[in-house]
């Protein structure tokens, strides 16, 4: 095969696609030309195994091997070691396709979509340097809860996979700017995604939601939030039952709500624990706590007259409930709602 047959975009690019290659020979491409090459473009081939021959570039910083027939990645890529953006879009990889080693390289940008994988490999959940994770359009089924591992993330994208729930544990990534969890089955959203602080787009159209937590919107640098086909209705509220509070928390709901005083050294360690695990009513007009047993509510929230988005709230006790849960005016409003300025909410977007 003749390289030199591929488009040339510069000193530092070499396009090797569209080439019907199942091989790659290097065997014309001087030592100087591996050297110089930074970025590889192998897409539209038949490749079925990423050649070693393209581990030769010691430079190589991007390689792109999407729409191939690739169903393994061959161990040499560990040699790239200046390498940064994987791109192997559409092909037949799955979480067998990788080497064991994977997880020590230096990649920032990584993207897998539109391949076989049923798992998120463990492989991806080592490299320390990754800012981009891409597996849309695969198999998946969860999310390991390992994700909280790769902290350097900003971008998660696992649109149009098969996920049915969100690990609480994705909330442990500090730099997570985007977030597309699109086209799955995803019925709920833990009240820990309010930890994402740097959080900017949230994007969960086509799911199976139907409410959301009421701490979305603590979310204060969120710009986008795309909820459109999601069956968001109050027709379930009627199934939602309320577990009076045992003699415990009854005791507990006391002390807190009081402002009993007490210490280690007046209760066994695990009943301060407990104690400190109070969550206070969201109704401005309730001084009370909870623990274990609460009311669930879905309240409206009307955004600017133009949206209302139901959120889900989570209340001491049956009084604290407004006998008209749709009325965004009722007496249950919470302050977080009353106080959430105009502008702020007009930067969330429902569609």
């Amino acid at each position: 095969m003749e390289v030199f047959d591929g488009a040339d975009r510069g000193e530092n690019v070499l396009d090797l696609s569209r080439l019907n290659l199942d091989s790659l020979s290097l065997d014309n491409l001087s030592e100087e030309r591996r050297k110089e090459t930074k970025q590889l473009y192998l897409t539209y081939n038949r490749l079925a195994v990423l050649p070693e021959s393209a581990c030769l570039f010691a430079n190589l910083e991007f390689l792109d091997i999407s729409n191939n027939g690739l169903s393994v990645i061959c161990e040499d890529i560990i040699r790239l070691t200046k390498l940064k953006t994987l791109i192997a879009k559409n092909n037949r990889l799955d979480e067998f396709s990788l080497p064991k080693e994977f997880g020590s390289m230096q990649i920032e940008v990584l993207n897998f979509s539109g391949n076989r994988f049923e798992e998120l490999p463990t492989q991806c959940l080592k490299l320390q340097r990754l800012q981009s994770l891409s597996l849309g359009g695969n198999r998946l089924k969860t999310i390991p809860t390992e994700i909280e591992n790769v902290t350097s993330l900003e971008l998660l994208y696992l649109g149009g996979n098969l996920i049915s729930a969100i690990p609480p544990e994705l909330a442990n990534l500090p730099c997570l700017t985007y977030l597309v969890l699109c086209d799955n089955r995803i019925q709920s959203v833990p009240p820990q995604l309010t930890r994402l602080h740097s959080l900017r787009s949230l994007s969960l159209h086509n799911n199976l939601l139907t409410y959301l937590p009421r701490e979305i919107l603590s979310l204060v640098h969120l710009q986008e939030l795309s909820l459109r086909g999601n069956p968001l209705v109050v027709r379930f509220v009627k199934d939602m039952t309320y577990d009076p509070p045992s003699l415990l928390e009854l005791a507990g709901r006391t002390i807190k709500s009081r402002n009993l005083p007490y210490s280690p050294r007046d209760l066994p360690a695990n009943l301060v624990h407990y104690l400190d695990l109070a969550s206070k009513c969201p109704n401005p007009k309730c001084a009370g706590v909870y623990f274990d047993s609460c009311v669930r509510q879905i309240k409206f929230v009307d955004f600017c007259g133009k949206y209302r988005l139901p959120l889900m709230h989570y209340l001491c006790s049956p009084e604290c409930s407004s006998p008209c849960s749709s009325n965004p005016q009722s007496d249950a409003d919470s302050e977080d709602e009353n106080s959430v300025s105009a502008d702020r909410l007009q930067r969330v977007l429902l569609g």
